[in-house]
This record gives C-alpha cells, structure tokens and sequence, in this order.
C-alpha cells in the first residue's frame, strides 16, 4: 500500500511541475479517480453501518416490541446521520472533479 501511495504522491508531482497540457490532463483524471474511489469508499461504509443500525433495531424490537416505535426513530435518526457522511463525500467528489483548486495553477 505505501508503495502504490508513493507512485500516486510522485504522479502528482510530476503532473504539478509539467507546464504543458499533460498534466493539465492528467490532473484533472487523477481528480476524477479520487472522487470515485472515495465516494465509494464511503457507499460501502455507510451501507455497512446502516445495516448495522437496522440489525440493532430489529434485534431491540424483537426483544422488547413495546419500545418498537422508539427504537423505530432513533434508527431513522442514525441512518440519516450515516447517509449525511456519504452525501458530504459526494459534495466533496463534486468539488474535486469540477472546481478543483489544484488545477488553478495550471489556468494561471
């Protein structure tokens, strides 16, 4: 793993200090490529913790149905906090694909 975030690091690095379009190019798939791989990172974690919320509710409604309701809602509210995570990566993913900042330097 380091060696593979070793050859990402220097890639980029040469891509900043080309001034012509292939870093230009190069930059902006590297870009493209992260906020796939994070956005989909964070899918797989978030549908792993709701799966892990809804499994705890079940298994509470299952043993005490008289707090069904209340464990109900406070599922909903967790699952919301966890889907929240993942919409800010994809805000993220978002802003390094269209309004990237690294990519200024090549424009200026």
């Amino acid at each position: 793993m380091n060696k593979f975030l070793a050859l990402v690091f220097c890639c980029v690095g040469f891509a900043l200090a080309d001034d012509g379009t292939w870093g230009r190019d190069f930059m902006a798939a590297m870009s493209v490529f992260a906020g796939v791989v994070g956005l989909g990172i964070a899918a797989l974690g978030g549908g792993i913790g709701m799966g892990h919320v809804a499994s705890a509710a079940i298994s509470g409604t299952a043993r005490n149905p008289a707090l069904g309701s209340k464990l109900q809602t406070t599922m909903f509210v967790a699952i919301a906090l966890i889907e929240a995570q993942v919409i800010y990566t994809l805000v993220f993913a978002v802003i390094a694909m269209y309004v990237n900042p690294y990519m200024q330097a090549f424009y200026s």
